[in-house]
């Protein structure tokens, strides 16, 4: 069995604290850009799912016009939830909300840039055709993010999403940049290890992520923790080269802490 050097680092972010230890050094920097992106990414699901309750309750001909195009972007403090179709090169915009920074949900008639939405909805399309063949092979949901980056392209994450039988899913993270147009993939950063795992959100217990074929955390491990971290006691996040684990602190505040294999010692020849 491996030895385990514990790191605490406390704090989300940028605001990481470390106590020095002897052996590897964990990878804190990019644990923390992960971790700041998972933060986004948990808020963009909670304004998809605050609007998606809304969107349930209008006009049955409304919702009938509806495809998997949906998306959400964020303009200074105000998070924008759009619905809608992308077909024949166009996109019907069906349901237009507003998410304040309070977490209040309205609904708008304002009309939203076309090229902003044929670039997002273009760009959702050419992610999920990736994952025709394995949506085909797989009786799972899954959840999809967008955002535009610096330099115009944009990125869609795709994760596995909490399935309609309560089981809590991981194991397969698909990440594409996307050029301006919506159309090409510039980059590929999926990572698949070909078989998904989850848990039962039944009863509150401690429960292991398996992803020891792996040298860090990866961003949708680091995300099912802090999406999931009130479902369960502990949630362990294992890798090849350390463990993570999400703690509260009594303000209701929370802080990793990181533990980080020795490697073992070569056996002696005789």
């Amino acid at each position: 069995m491996n030895k385990i050097l514990t790191l605490l680092f406390i704090g989300l972010t940028t605001l990481t604290y470390g106590q020095k230890s002897k052996g590897p050094n964990f990878d804190i920097a990019d644990f923390n850009k992960k971790m700041e992106v998972a933060e986004w990414l948990y808020t963009y699901d909670m304004v998809a799912w605050w609007t998606s309750d809304s969107v349930m309750t209008q006009d049955k001909k409304e919702i009938d016009r509806l495809g998997s195009e949906w998306f959400c972007f964020q303009s200074n403090d105000i998070w924008h939830a759009i619905y809608g179709k992308f077909e024949n090169n166009k996109f019907d915009l069906v349901f237009h909300y507003l998410v304040d920074n309070k977490g209040q949900v309205s609904r708008t008639y304002e009309s939203i840039d076309t090229t902003l939405l044929h670039k997002y909805s273009r760009a959702l399309k050419t992610a999920t055709y990736q994952l025709t063949g394995l949506k085909d092979t797989v009786n799972l949901r899954f959840n999809q993010y967008i955002k535009e980056n610096a330099d115009r392209s944009l990125t869609v994450w795709i994760f596995p999403a909490f399935q309609p039988n309560s089981v809590a899913v991981y194991g397969g993270e698909f990440i594409y940049t996307i050029d301006e147009t919506g159309n090409k993939i510039l980059k590929d950063e999926s990572n698949f290890q070909g078989k998904f795992l989850g848990f039962k959100v039944d009863k509150p217990r401690e429960i292991w992520l398996d992803y020891n074929e792996i040298e860090k955390p990866t961003l949708g491990g680091i995300f099912f923790v802090w999406y999931y971290k009130s479902y369960f006691t502990r949630i362990v996040l294992e890798t090849k080269k350390s463990t993570s684990s999400l703690f509260q602190h009594e303000d209701k505040t929370y802080y990793w802490v990181h533990s980080v294999k020795e490697p073992e010692k070569k056996k002696k020849k005789n």
